[in-house]
């Protein structure tokens, strides 16, 4: 920490929503020079607390001040000319633009009124290569990843000469390297005296990165710590409000028993399945009750193993089919009607329908089954809505409000209800557990684990290797879009392994189990 006084203070923040108290008397501050850490499980108010220091949202209550001042944005861009910028947890960009344009939005070097290409271009690919990124800046947005679109976003708020910098889950789509590209990045503007206000649900990058430590839990302020003398366990507790050893369950589980398939049809089978330009053609056969996980880097191909399957990308390779079907999987309608459910790891695109409540937007699924000419009738919308509530612990409980409303992680886990709605025989999940606080990511591994006992089979994705073989009965393994193996989770298989299987793409053909 460079500096003896704050160069943020928000003071006694309170924010209702209707029927949602967000935040309540929360005190905050952020020093110059330093890395600060804001966790909370979902729905603790983190992400509000944000939107109102930036503007996105009035205050019912409180004070903020930067630089000793009192101040109150209007909106980001009023809070980022003022030196306060933000990336947001989804990524707000225009895909549709190009990445020079995405950079500069609003901000578009002009002469007599004419957008100057040529330095924006060039400004452009200076900034992006402080991140050590080399990219086609003339090119779409939308023809990169979401990694890569996210350290976009990056290389946007810190080219605003920004006192304070905002981070709201920045690493969520990101793999190993580019974390680690990222934090050197972090360190670099801290050294410089900016001010990072950095939020994840990753404990392991809090205690690379943090200097200090904020714990909100429902709203209200738990307090304030130097990293150093927080230890993980007594984090997750606050995070909490109980003494719970999640993370010592998490890391002792005992991986899954192997399923016995010898005797038994696949219920999947994916035939010489593949798609030009995005993923190899594959076999892969998944049994009921099991569950097969997806390893590999980011890039690497995974999703567009899980959209060919659930037929969401057309393939032009192979078929897949499901329980011995004449018929393959063409479509979703197609999937969702032979008991194919889709979470798709971008919720926000492709997953909820923000204008709709969180009874709507769970039902969307099992209204499609059935047809929008047969609506179901609401007594019935009602009983299945309120136990997956329950069962899924989604806050706030009321399924009335808009979905908008809820955190990132609640909002994920109507996604999965609306799947569990429709009783699928495969559940696909493509990183169901990205942006999700400890707590609630326990809950999810256990539902998995309860879901394949019960005979569904599972496709499990996860950046997480260790979390894809704590579930996994196997692991395919992706490498540069293609899939170089399929390795039983036994006693032998271990994130070291896998590592070496993805460096390597050493093929083992185990597809005709």
């Amino acid at each position: 920490m460079t500096g003896n006084r704050p160069v943020l203070t928000m003071t006694g923040i309170s924010k209702t929503f209707p029927g949602v108290r967000a935040l309540h008397d929360v005190d905050f501050r952020l020093f110059p020079g330093e890395v600060h850490a804001l966790m909370g499980e979902n729905g603790a108010g983190k992400s509000t607390l944000i939107k109102v220091l930036t503007g996105v949202y009035g205050t019912d209550a409180g004070v903020i001040t930067l630089d000793g001042e009192q101040v109150s944005f209007s909106g980001p861009m009023q809070a980022a000319a003022a030196g306060v910028s933000t990336v947001y947890q989804e990524v707000n960009l225009c895909t549709n633009l190009s990445v020079a344009e995405n950079v500069f939005i609003g901000r578009e070097p002009r002469r007599l009124g004419a957008v100057r290409w040529g330095e924006m271009r060039r400004r452009a690919r200076d900034l992006l290569a402080r991140l050590d990124l080399d990219l086609d800046v003339s090119a779409p947005l939308g023809t990169y990843s979401l990694a890569v679109q996210q350290m976009v976003a990056i290389a946007r708020a810190i080219d605003v000469q920004a006192r304070v910098l905002i981070l709201d889950e920045p690493t969520s789509s990101l793999d190993a390297g580019e974390v680690a590209q990222l934090f050197r990045i972090m360190r670099q503007l801290r050294d410089e005296g900016i001010a990072i206000l950095f939020v994840t649900h990753f404990l392991d990058q809090v205690y690379g990165i943090a200097d200090r430590i904020t714990v909100l839990r429902n709203g209200t302020l738990v307090g304030e710590y130097r990293t150093e003398e927080l230890p993980q366990f007594s984090l997750v507790e606050k995070m909490i409000g109980q003494e719970l050893d999640v993370l010592e369950r998490l890391d002792e589980q005992q991986k899954r028993a192997t399923v016995d398939t010898a005797d038994e049809a696949p219920l999947v089978d994916a035939d010489g399945l593949g798609r030009r330009g995005a993923v190899a053609p594959f076999s892969l056969r998944i049994h009921a009750g099991e569950v097969v996980g997806l390893a590999g880097l980011l890039g690497s191909g995974r999703t567009e193993v899980a959209r060919l399957i659930f037929g969401a990308d057309r393939a032009d390779h192979g078929q897949v089919r499901l329980d011995g079907g004449r018929a393959p999987v063409r479509n979703p309608i197609q999937a969702i009607g032979q008991g194919v459910g889709f979470c798709s790891e971008n919720r926000r695109a492709e997953g909820i329908v923000p204008e709709l409540t969180v009874r709507e937007n769970m039902i969307l699924a099992m209204q499609a089954a059935r047809g929008w000419l047969r609506p179901i009738p609401r007594r019935r919308q009602d009983e299945l809505v309120r136990r997956y509530v329950e069962a899924l612990s989604i806050r706030p409980a009321n399924p009335e409000l808009p979905v908008r409303n809820l955190s990132g992680g609640n909002q994920q886990k109507v996604l999965l209800a609306r799947w569990l709605i429709t009783e699928p025989r495969l559940l696909i999940l493509d990183e169901p557990t990205r942006g999700i606080d400890v707590g609630a990511k326990a809950e999810i591994q256990k539902l998995v684990v309860q879901l394949s006992d019960g005979g569904m089979a599972v496709l499990f994705i996860s950046a997480e290797l260790e979390e894809v073989l704590r579930l996994s009965h196997r692991v395919a393994v992706m490498r540069d879009r293609e899939m170089v193996a399929q390795l039983d989770n036994d006693d032998t298989l271990d994130a070291d392994r896998v590592m070496r299987t993805i460096a390597s793409g050493t093929t083992r053909k185990e597809v005709t189990r």
